[in-house]
């Protein structure tokens, strides 16, 4: 089994996420041994931004038919996509920067979008292609934006990983979730032990999953 551990804080060692993340991949790999683990640090490793040239996958096949920059841009494109196809399970750390995702998780999801590759279009309408893998999204949130119409309505951070990966056919999403962070060291304490109790439910539900099909 593989997972897949995506930070996106540029918070380093004071992040929210990346403690979550850490937490979550501890008790997989307690739970599952020999889970072969990966980590990108998007901070650290920050695909270039979506850019036309970056679109040379969509070109005809032939290489001499893309310039240097396309087959640059076409060949990150292959590792991430590739290895996002590769694995099992996904653990995204995504911290909530002004409503939404940091731009450089967003960049790295561009580079998996793609037709063909996890998802295609049918005269039925879209069809996701990567299906049976979990993601486990760890979200950090300095505010607290779950309990009201109006703070959801403001947070587009929870909505766009459901959306994304639901659209690529991922049905096993869940999602570990710690705000108000920011809100005083009581809020923070509050924050981070609920976020504990969810990650014990959501992971052991999933590694007992995983567990049974691996039996099987």
């Amino acid at each position: 089994m593989k997972l897949l551990r995506v930070d996106s804080s540029i918070n380093g060692a004071n992040s929210i996420s990346r403690k979550l993340t850490q937490d979550i991949v501890d008790q997989w790999v307690a739970a599952v041994p020999g889970t072969q683990v990966e980590t990108l640090d998007l901070a650290v490793d920050t695909p270039a931004h979506f850019s036309q040239d970056a679109m040379g996958f969509r070109l005809p096949p032939s290489d001499t038919e893309l310039t240097e920059a396309q087959r640059r841009e076409n060949a990150l494109s292959e590792a991430l996509v590739s290895q996002f196809l590769a694995t099992d399970v996904i653990v995204v750390g995504a911290p909530l920067y002004n409503f939404s995702v940091p731009s450089q998780l967003k960049a790295w999801i561009d580079r998996l979008a793609q037709a063909g590759r996890t998802f295609k279009y049918t005269e039925s309408g879209v069809v996701g292609l990567a299906t049976g893998k979990t993601v486990i999204a760890a979200l950090s949130r300095g505010g607290i934006y779950s309990n009201s119409e109006a703070g959801r309505a403001m947070e587009h951070q929870e909505t766009y990983l459901k959306t994304i990966f639901g659209f690529f056919g991922i049905t096993d999403i869940r999602i570990v979730r710690a705000e108000g962070t920011d809100m005083g060291g009581d809020s923070r304490a509050k924050a981070l032990e609920t976020a504990d109790r969810c990650i014990k439910t959501i992971a052991t539900t999933s590694f007992d999953a995983q567990t049974d099909e691996a039996a099987a």
